[in-house]
């Protein structure tokens, strides 16, 4: 228990803090033997732990002068007291099993009184005082004490198995005034002298290895974290026994799936010799991967794990005891233009795919762990911070997440550019795999990364050059930036990568490929193994269309929902019998030089023909063929239609681009007064950050319009850039 309280002084100069902390922990193991009068009676034998610990600190502090007012200093006084009662000690303990006509039962124990030792300290330290105030430090002597014995009933609501009368199991917890008690049986009747007596867990406390802490069945531990499960043998006999114990997964069945055989966690038997009287300890070390799943991608919301105890190669004994195993943290990076409220639904996804247990950490959240900065809005000439900065945001956010839910792996969830960052943060930054061969990041998901850049930030790059400044982000997504970029970013350290790409639209920024507004296919499956596509545009992959004040959100996203059911969920839930190695050395780098032809099929560009679209980012002349015609930036007021001239040359074809919110509707019209082309506000087509009009027929020289309106009640910004002969 912990209380504070702050409350002013009565000279209203200062403040008195109190701070108070009890700890109590009293654990009780009671084997349960038969009476030596041989009566068909059986008698407990306890071994009693007990520590009970206060510690309280009062702070008192006030401005007071020491020259009649002249000046004021603070002074203060900072007082703590400490008190702690231990003991440890055996006796005989009351056990009563009684059984109910209908076949419940109630299980009681009562322990005995054991002797413990109370110990204490008091100190007070002083300052800032007219007078100097020394300190005191006392140490209480220890005094001998005894510590009353507990006693706890189940409240007979277990039943007797009737396949199996002679074996119960179970556990009753009661909580009164912050005190959680709890007993924990697992008797058998007439049971062998050699049986076992306990079992717990232990996880390793992140980040120090090796450094092994209980487990709580409260708290459990995290997917993916080793789990050393210990248990208890104790020898009743009066002579040495041998004994075998294997540790096995036990499923009771639910109303989706049936109860099924118990299986080994491994195929590991621990043996154990047990001298007359002794009670000794085996342990196993058991991998935790993939027990937060069921292998069909249902939440597994606790683990059932059994100690069985053989002799001479029959079973003797067991106990079970259930230990609860939390889906990795997923930490989510947005993407360009945007923050971490693209992802602030999501916390709520994973509560109902799975539980409480499955936390989200969108990096941004906590502004005192850090903020990646990839820009706030696309028409904002603020400097937006590099990769390899945000990659520095990303790694602090990484180990807040990993201490926050004591995990030692992670899963990463990248949106647009921040598949970039991580893959910067895996290749230069991520630690080596940790001491049991497995990566920091267990699995890399990217949602439309442009992984060999995008024509569209090509394009952008010279239309803001042209108008203004162009932001870094910007520059960091063209193809010859990218190109650049993999050429240094390519290990992944053992960490599995996935991308998504998403297809709904044929043509973008010069570029007649499948793409998502932003992104084409090509560039954002690049060399990755494990690809799928969606009809999402490129801000819907996340649930979300809002992008900061710049796009508007109109309802749920369903096509975000989609993409989380269909792509994020079955990468991440993965059960037991999954893949959970990580990416071996021979295939840990991706390989240098162009994208095989085979991969991903013709890619037409600027009227030419590469058979290789990774050409584009380092084929001669690849920048300068993405350069507009004709570049523009403007603000429309409130409610405000414009038009504007747009110079056409003889072409195959002519296209825009455009960066502008959704509430802006485009309407282009040829020199005949002929509507060509629309990009219509609040449509579908309205809600890609770059949004375009193409039109695929032989153009002459002349002067086109292109009308815009705003059709919001604010002034909003766009940019337009006009291309032609993009080829098919």
């Amino acid at each position: 228990m912990t209380d504070s309280k702050t409350v002013d002084r009565v000279s209203a100069r200062g403040q008195d803090r109190r701070q108070f902390e009890m700890k109590l922990d009293y654990k009780a193991s009671v084997v349960v033997i038969e009476s030596p009068e041989k009566n068909n009676s059986s008698i407990g034998k306890a071994t009693i732990d007990h520590k009970y610990s206060t510690s309280e600190t009062s702070k008192a502090t006030e401005k007071n002068s020491c020259d009649k007012g002249k000046t004021w200093r603070e002074m203060s006084g900072v007082f703590t007291s400490k008190s702690e009662i231990t003991g440890n000690g055996t006796g005989e303990a009351n056990v009563s099993v009684g059984v109910n006509s209908d076949g419940t039962y109630t299980v009681g124990v009562g322990l005995p009184e054991i002797k413990g030792k109370i110990t204490g300290s008091e100190t007070s330290v002083f300052s800032g005082q007219c007078t100097s105030k020394e300190g005191k430090n006392l140490s209480l002597p220890t005094t001998p004490t005894n510590i009353q014995g507990n006693s706890l009933s189940s409240i007979g609501t277990d039943r007797v198995n009737p396949s199996d009368p002679n074996r119960i199991s179970g556990s009753y917890s009661q909580t009164v005034v912050g005190i959680t008690e709890t007993i924990t049986w697992n008797l058998q009747r007439c049971g062998s002298p050699l049986r076992i007596t306990d079992m717990m867990f232990e996880d390793m406390k992140f980040p120090t290895w090796n450094d092994w802490h209980e487990i709580s069945e409260l708290k459990g531990t995290t997917d993916g974290n080793l789990v050393r499960i210990k248990a208890k043998v104790l020898n009743l006999s009066g002579e040495t026994k041998y004994g075998d114990v294997r540790f096995l997964e036990t499923y009771k069945g639910d109303k989706w799936d049936g109860a099924r055989k118990d299986e080994p966690l491994r195929d590991i038997v621990v043996s154990v010799k047990v001298d007359p009287g002794e009670e000794k300890e085996v342990e196993f070390v058991w991998n935790s991967s993939g027990y937060a799943w069921f292998d069909d991608g249902r939440p597994r919301l606790v683990q059932r794990i059994k100690a069985e105890l053989e002799e001479s190669g029959k079973k003797i004994d067991e106990i079970t005891k259930n230990i609860k195993v939390a889906p990795k943290p997923v930490v989510l990076i947005h993407g360009a233009w945007s923050h971490w409220k693209q992802f602030e639904a999501w916390q709520n996804i994973f509560t109902t795919v799975h539980s409480y247990d499955w936390k989200a950490f969108p990096v941004g959240e906590r502004t005192d762990v850090g903020i990646i900065n990839t820009g706030r809005d696309p028409l904002s000439d603020e400097q937006t911070n590099s990769t390899p900065q945000n990659a520095e945001t990303l790694k602090k956010y990484i180990k807040y997440a990993q201490e926050d839910r004591n995990a030692w792996q992670v899963d990463v969830v990248a949106h647009s550019i921040g598949g970039l960052i991580a893959r910067y943060y895996i290749n230069q930054l991520m630690p080596t795999t940790l001491e049991n061969g497995r990566p920091q990041i267990a699995h890399l998901l990217m949602l439309g990364t442009p992984n060999t850049g995008t024509p569209c930030a090509d394009v952008m790059n010279f239309a803001f050059s042209m108008t203004g400044t162009s932001p870094r982000v910007v520059q960091e997504m063209t193809q010859d930036a990218v190109a650049a970029f993999n050429q240094t970013n390519l290990s992944r350290k053992g960490v599995k990568f996935s991308a998504l790409a998403g297809n709904p639209l044929p043509v973008t920024c010069k570029t007649l490929v499948p793409n998502d507004g932003f992104v084409p296919v090509p560039s954002a499956q690049w060399k990755i193994t494990d690809t799928a596509l969606t009809d999402s545009l490129h801000y819907e992959m996340t649930g979300s269309s809002e992008l900061s004040n710049y796009i508007r959100t109109y309802g749920h996203n369903t096509k975000g929902a989609a993409v989380f059911s269909s792509f994020v969920k079955p990468h991440l839930a993965i059960g037991p019998k999954g893949n959970h190695d990580p990416v071996p050395p021979s295939r840990d780098e991706f390989p240098s030089g162009p994208i095989a032809s085979n991969q991903y099929g013709a890619f037409f560009m600027n009227a030419r023909y590469s058979s290789e679209p990774q050409a584009i980012a380092t084929g001669p002349n690849s920048t300068s063929d993405f350069r507009p015609d004709f570049a523009k930036r403007l603000t429309l007021a409130a409610k405000q239609s414009i038009e504007i001239e747009i110079p056409i040359e003889q072409a195959n074809n002519f296209g825009l681009t455009f960066m502008a919110p959704s509430d802006i509707s485009f309407t282009l019209i040829n020199e005949n007064g002929e509507i060509v082309g629309k990009n219509l506000a609040k449509t579908a087509e309205a809600n890609g950050l770059f949004r375009s009009i193409f039109y695929d027929k032989l153009t002459v020289k002349s002067a086109w319009k292109l009308r815009l309106e705003n059709t919001s009640d604010m002034d909003l910004g766009a940019l337009i850039a006009a291309w032609k002969d993009a080829a098919r």
